[in-house]
């Protein structure tokens, strides 16, 4: 047997994948790396709604194969769920998942990476399951393409909006810029639903079934999007109120969902046919009560991605208490900073070098139909001073190239890469 250090990661989504992929650009063959999740695909999410819209599958576009893109830097993989984590004895527990009726199996770790999402607590919702819509899987992104495109939407209004996100307590105190914090959430993630709003519109517009006033976009808290920035955020109502959209704000929560609307906590009712939902993002079971999560579940952090009780812990991604909002840019930065400590751990790479801390940066581009999309770059929700909003064509192309070259870099887009989209939405949109 090796008697290399194992290092264990947990997801294999774009956290898992990119931080097992950072620890083996910067430890090198020093260590061995497993990779468990229970599907053997990456499924890239932020383009569902896209497809939606265009009445594409995204079943047979927004998914990658696993396995091979982790065997060419020989990282093993294990397909299964993860059922409990033993942090004395160093140990995971998980279920295979490849056949129904997997027999328990335990792997063991010197360190171990928890980049395992959340769950989306769709079933806190009452009404969900009969009356609502979402794009957070291709399940959900496959019905409600069918309703929109298969005569199952009459032309009704369209309620899109967010129920309330329950953050924990670990990232209090930690300071990402001078003066700054990590913020409290009242939303998990609030770019989806702006996206999803501007991209309903362009299809009524297409469909001929009206424009922006048959849509009313709710928020649980004061302002939609909050960690874009006031000055961002009122930039986009200016201009969401000058096309005709509604908007709901300090909502408080999702009530239930009947087949005549949206009934929100703080007594409103919202008038839909069509309600499209992002729900509360929450903790996996297991992970409630460890000695290295929060009071909601999420993994404690410094802003090194390293729990202060487990120091051979690490989390990257939405499992981390220190990611807000649920971002996957966030994620990125996140796996960087992980695959730096492992290999400074296992002598690789210099305190100097390595030990950079997570100043969180807000990086987003949604598709808004007709082929425009809205970038958006901020950091000043954390305590810095960048606030930019672009929109036009070219973060459009940006978005959707993104993926292009995820896939055909295997999760290897180039550090240039980021450093061409900025140089792109920002000098050169509209």
């Amino acid at each position: 047997m090796s008697s290399k250090p194992k290092v264990l990661v947990l997801g294999g989504n774009f956290a898992g994948l990119g931080t097992a992929q950072k620890i083996r650009q910067f430890a090198g063959d020093s260590v061995d790396i497993t990779v468990v999740d229970r599907k053997n695909y990456l499924l890239f999410i932020p383009n569902i709604p896209a497809d939606v819209f265009e009445n594409s599958d995204p079943a047979s576009s927004q998914r990658m194969d696993l396995i091979p893109v982790l065997a060419k830097d020989h990282i093993q993989f294990v397909q299964g769920d993860v059922t409990g984590i033993d942090v004395d004895n160093r140990s995971v527990h998980f279920t295979p998942s490849e056949r129904p009726g997997g027999a328990p199996g335990k792997l063991d770790y010197d360190y171990l990476v928890i980049a395992l999402g959340n769950r989306l607590a769709f079933e806190k919702i009452e009404g969900f399951a009969e009356y609502g819509d979402s794009v957070s899987d291709l399940y959900l992104g496959n019905r409600l393409r069918e309703k929109l495109w298969n005569g199952g939407y009459q032309g009704g209004p369209i309620a899109i909006g967010s129920a309330r996100f329950h953050q924990g307590d670990g990232a209090e105190g930690l300071e990402p810029y001078p003066g700054g914090s990590i913020p409290n959430a009242v939303a998990a993630c609030e770019g989806p639903p702006v996206e999803v709003m501007l991209s309903a519109a362009t299809y009524l517009k297409k469909t001929g079934q009206g424009g922006p006033e048959k849509i009313t976009v709710f928020t649980p808290g004061e302002l939609i999007a909050e960690d874009a920035g006031e000055q961002v955020v009122g930039q986009l109502l200016d201009i969401a109120s000058g096309m005709g959209f509604n908007y709901v704000n300090n909502a408080e929560d999702i009530r239930r969902i009947t087949a005549e609307g949206v009934e929100l906590a703080n007594g409103q009712t919202i008038e839909a046919e069509l309600k499209i939902i992002f729900p509360d993002w929450v903790a996996h079971d297991f992970m409630r009560d460890l000695p290295i999560t929060d009071s909601e579940g999420f993994v404690v952090t410094d802003l090194l991605m390293k729990n202060p009780k487990y120091p051979e812990i690490f989390a990257a991604g939405d499992a981390a208490a220190v990611t807000v909002p649920k971002l996957g840019a966030i994620g990125h930065q996140e796996c960087e900073i992980v695959g730096r400590q492992i290999a400074l751990a296992v002598g690789r790479m210099s305190e100097k070098a390595a030990n950079t801390p997570l100043q969180p940066v807000v990086n987003c581009i949604g598709d808004m139909g007709d082929n425009q999309a809205f970038y958006i770059r901020s950091n000043s929700w954390y305590g810095g001073s960048e606030q930019v909003l672009k929109m036009g064509h070219i973060p459009f192309l940006l978005k959707m190239q993104y993926k292009n070259l995820f896939f055909r870099t295997q999760g290897k887009v180039p550090d240039w890469g980021l450093d061409f989209s900025k140089l792109m939405a920002e000098k050169l949109s509209a």
